[in-house]
């Protein structure tokens, strides 16, 4: 396989990249100057070398806490759940939360082989007992996004007087919330409902 061949093969192994956006961006780095390739090289190996989960929510993070866990301006009573770590960034582009966060890594599948074990549950569990009033369960709206609601509603139902929500139906079934737009999610945190 030829250096070009094997370019167009990791661009094409990203999630949203075909093979003819992956020739496209091949080509656009063969073309452009090798400061740039260099460049991109150098910010993939800096990622993978210095961001790692947060051990308080499991968010991406090159900081230990990150930037939500530390900021004492955010609501520690609150915490909202999420499957990925991306999905932070379009709940934050809403402006509608002000509140912590605590990534799953995932959703319940079993299909897949992911359950309960494979997913950030029993740190959620025990932050909980911190003095947690809401949780926010914003999960994708997607089969499994409802399964994995489901068993963390049932899963938190020992603590009482905490409040567990779901954010609302403004988003769409089958999407994910990192392709949200601010407004849908906006929406959605406006009309979450009691679970």
């Amino acid at each position: 396989m030829s250096a070009i061949e094997g370019l167009i093969g990791e661009f094409g192994r990203l999630p949203g990249i075909g093979r003819k956006t992956a020739q496209r961006l091949t080509y656009h780095l063969l073309k452009g100057r090798p400061e740039d390739a260099s460049r991109l090289s150098a910010a993939i190996d800096r990622v993978v070398a210095e961001v790692r989960p947060c051990g308080e929510c499991g968010n991406l993070s090159s900081e230990a806490p990150c930037e939500y866990c530390r900021n004492s301006r955010r609501d520690a009573a609150q915490i909202c759940v999420v499957e990925e770590a991306s999905d932070i960034a379009a709940i934050e582009a809403s402006g509608r939360f002000r509140g912590r966060y605590h990534v799953l890594g995932g959703h319940l599948s079993p299909l897949d082989g992911v359950g309960p074990d494979e997913l950030n549950i029993a740190q959620l569990v025990q932050r909980l007992a911190e003095g947690i009033t809401e949780l926010i369960i914003a999960t994708n709206p997607s089969v499994e996004g409802e399964a994995t609601a489901a068993y963390l509603h049932r899963a938190v139902a020992q603590f009482p007087g905490l409040r567990v929500t779901r954010l609302a139906r403004g988003l769409p079934v089958g999407g994910d919330l990192e392709y949200a737009d601010g407004v849908t999610i906006a929406e959605a945190f406006s009309g979450r409902r009691e679970m």
